[in-house]
């Protein structure tokens, strides 16, 4: 019983030698009025309307498009017309990459059409060339330099399903890291089976990356039945020809903005609990799971929250950040414009693995605040979500305030399917299940609120710089 883990916390904090004063806990009115929340949330399907609003409206939001100012005008005109008390931007500096076409073939005797998509950051080119195929990426790091010379690799690693994303690691280095051990080796282009557990003709994209000193070659991911049917070809053991078209690269630099929208506080205004997504997208779907969904969800929380006759005593700060696909540069400007913040920072927590049932909960909290860390997982435990304490860690946006001292809290979703869509076409509204997105809401703001209300913080504190570390 969570009850009995509250108690085990109080002991430990007392034999820890924490003055009962400092001691972080939840009033019994807040966790109450929380309980109340929690089932207005279940009920309403607002965070389901605003991203179903973000993703009609503005579509796929690659960043530096013209959809992602679009993006911000939306995200601006929704935190007003929901009613929020403040409402501003941050701007965010990126360089810009843009996609306008991508085509391949195997020609020759078995000539055929393959569905592939460039890779972010890959430049353009056109190669033509004998494939050599590699079933992971540790075996094209061991190809000798100038193996490839002239020839296109293959990297043919299958991802793993997991509840928890596990499996995407691995799959995500074989699109980061590939690419530059590709060059090494000698190779002309780089193919790669995407980082997806889907079985549909659609390929993944995401950002790559080419190792300071290299020349970029173009690179690209296959959908995963193309993947499989280049692999048959090569296993018949004759020569196997591919011809790739990347039209795509870098075009200068951009400044979009991060979006902000604040619920005010009643006694602590200047003190926040941060929750949010990111507002940009790749540009094949529409960005419903990754990331419309977080940022429409962590809305309607704040939103539910702002409802309440009492304010919790904090703030409640939303952020849309931007650009969070080709390389966290809205939660990396965030937290440099907010560095000298952190302690002023409640808890923060991001929703950024698309729209599945909360079905974990665990935080950053120090031994002096575990108690109301229990707390929150006891009013969340009605929502089905465990208390994992000591599991997980920061989200990607809010990763960067976190290596700056800002507590952060994880409310794990269940991603079983998630790589089934994530960074394709079908990344689309339709995917998103109304009553997986509310139980989101409402677990939001019920971790919102009561951090928002507890007697005593969660740790935040700004980070000691490593060179003043003994």
């Amino acid at each position: 019983m969570l009850s009995v883990a509250i108690a085990t916390c109080l002991f430990a904090a007392t034999a820890g030698g924490h003055a009962a004063q400092r001691e972080t806990r939840i009033p019994d009115n807040a966790i109450a009025t929380a309980a109340q929340l929690r089932e207005t949330a279940l009920k309403s399907d607002l965070g389901y309307r605003i991203t179903e609003s973000l993703t009609t409206e503005v579509g796929p939001r690659l960043a530096g498009s013209e959809a992602d100012a679009r993006a911000v005008a939306w995200a601006v005109a929704k935190f007003k017309e929901l009613g929020f008390d403040k409402v501003w931007t941050e701007p965010v500096t990126f360089p810009k990459w843009e996609r306008r076409s991508e085509s391949a073939q195997v020609v020759g005797a078995n000539r055929q059409p393959l569905h592939l998509t460039a890779l972010g950051g890959s430049p353009a080119g056109t190669v033509e060339a004998q494939v050599v195929r590699f079933a992971d990426l540790a075996a094209l790091e061991a190809a000798p330099a100038g193996s490839l010379a002239g020839k296109i690799a293959f990297v043919d690693y299958k991802m793993e399903r997991a509840r928890d994303g596990a499996g995407y690691g691995p799959g995500s280095r074989v699109r980061s890291k590939g690419p530059s051990a590709a060059i090494r080796a000698g190779a002309s282009a780089y193919l790669m089976r995407s980082a997806g557990t889907d079985s549909h003709r659609n390929p993944h994209t995401g950002i790559t990356r080419f190792d300071e000193g290299l020349t970029p070659i173009p690179s690209a991911a296959l959908a995963v039945p193309d993947a499989d049917q280049l692999a048959r070809l090569l296993a018949l053991g004759k020569p196997v020809t591919v011809r790739v078209a990347l039209d795509c690269g870098w075009d200068g630099t951009y400044t979009s903005q991060n979006v902000i929208g604040e619920i005010r506080g009643s006694k602590k205004p200047d003190e926040v609990v941060l929750i949010g997504g990111h507002l940009d997208s790749w540009d094949l779907g529409t960005g419903a799971i990754d990331d419309g969904a977080g940022v429409g969800l962590t809305m309607a929380a704040a939103k539910l929250i702002g409802d309440l006759k009492q304010h919790p005593a904090r703030t409640i700060r939303v952020v849309a950040f931007s650009n969070e696909e080709q390389g966290l540069h809205g939660g990396k400007a965030y937290a440099v414009a907010h560095a000298s913040d952190v302690a002023r920072h409640q808890i923060a927590a991001e929703s950024d693995f698309g729209a599945g049932r909360i079905y974990a909960y665990s935080s950053s909290a120090p031994e002096y605040a575990k108690a109301a860390d229990a707390q929150i997982a006891q009013a969340l435990e009605p929502l089905g979500i465990e208390y994992t304490p000591g599991q997980g860690g920061a989200g990607p946006d809010i990763g960067p305030s976190a290596a700056n001292g800002v507590a952060w809290a994880r409310l794990a979703q269940d991603g079983t399917d998630y790589f089934d869509f994530h960074h394709t076409p079908d990344d689309t509204f339709d995917k998103i299940d109304p009553q997986a997105l509310a139980q989101n809401v409402a677990a939001y703001a019920v971790f919102a609120y009561l951090a928002a209300s507890a007697d005593g913080d969660f740790g935040s504190k700004p980070a000691t710089p490593p060179s003043d570390k003994k």
